[in-house]
């Protein structure tokens, strides 16, 4: 049985509207009518401007930074669609914040990610729509279902085409311990041998290279991660793959630019010579070094939306 509403309509609030906009594109509609403002205290003001009656709605916003503001303007839509009768509310979430937040790693703390899950699901989500989870299994934090993509198949085209037949020049390194089966199975798709960088984190945003598993010396390092924050983790693997692996250079990739704090100037002065990313996450100009090179997202989305849609399986995209 079909339990899709009527028809599709592609909605954006303000943290990736052109990607929302690729996304609608892709899928041959235009992007929803709706206006997400604020009002002179702060609070947040939405207005859906087309009606959504007995209609598929797809929500599209990444909760990056302003992290606290993207998710109540995604909270407040959600709750505008259920308001205003859709058939089901799909929250596209590109790129997920407080996903960080995943367990306690010390007396009372809280599981910010858990509590994420919850007021998206209590807003009036019907299903959740995302990309490379800092950790896979905060699909189970959601009481609905959850499509989970990953970036690694749109990274590693580009990557197939780069190394062509010369894969005994490549060497894949995850740039920490827990960062491993993420480079496993990227290396494996490429066909190249794995490395680690093996660090130990003294305090928050701050690591110290420890040790380098695997041989690097001579290679060409493909330093692979699922986010690039405040790129303090990614330089100092990049710098230990030289320094002390003797690697002869280093390209980074990363699903997310969440490009943090001093990331910019990190990742300027590193000895980073690319840095491939996919555009889960709106980079404004002052963020665009020459060194980065951005990949698309919006065919996979648009595909996978349309899958939804039509309730056809959505684990044949992931391979």
């Amino acid at each position: 049985m079909n339990f899709h509403g009527k028809d599709i309509k592609i909605f954006a609030a303000n943290s990736n509207r052109l990607l929302a906009k690729q996304i609608a594109e892709g899928l041959g509609l235009p992007l929803g009518k709706a206006d997400v403002t604020t009002f002179s205290d702060g609070e947040i003001s939405v207005s859906i401007n087309e009606s959504v009656r007995g209609s598929e709605v797809f929500v599209v916003q990444s909760t990056c930074a302003p992290v606290n503001d993207h998710l109540m303007e995604l909270l407040i839509m959600i709750d505008a669609f259920k308001r205003a009768s859709a058939a089901r509310i799909t929250a596209v979430i590109p790129y997920l914040g407080y996903a960080r937040q995943d367990r306690k790693t010390k007396a009372r703390d809280p599981i910010s990610a858990k509590l994420v899950a919850d007021l998206i699901a209590a807003a009036g989500a019907d299903r959740v729509l995302t990309m490379d989870l800092h950790a896979p299994q905060i699909q189970g934090f959601f009481d609905i279902p959850v499509d989970h993509l990953v970036g690694a198949p749109v990274l590693a085209n580009y990557f197939r085409s780069l190394i062509g037949d010369k894969k005994n020049e490549y060497v894949v390194v995850s740039p920490d311990l827990g960062s491993v089966t993420r480079a496993r199975n990227f290396a494996a798709r490429l066909e190249c041998p794995l490395a680690v960088v093996d660090k130990r984190r003294q305090k928050a945003n701050v690591c110290e290279v420890m040790n380098l598993i695997g041989d690097v010396k001579g290679k060409k390092v493909l330093l692979v991660d699922d986010m690039i924050d405040t790129a303090g983790t990614l330089c100092n693997a990049a710098a230990a793959v030289v320094e002390k692996g003797g690697a002869e250079t280093v390209i980074a990739a990363a699903t997310h630019a969440v490009l943090s704090g001093p990331a910019i100037e990190r990742l300027e002065k590193s000895v980073i010579s690319k840095v491939v990313l996919l555009d889960t996450i709106a980079l404004p100009p002052e963020k665009r070094l020459n060194k980065f090179t951005i990949l698309p997202v919006a065919p996979l989305f648009a595909e996978t939306i349309d899958r939804i849609y039509e309730d056809k399986p959505v684990s044949t995209i992931l391979s």
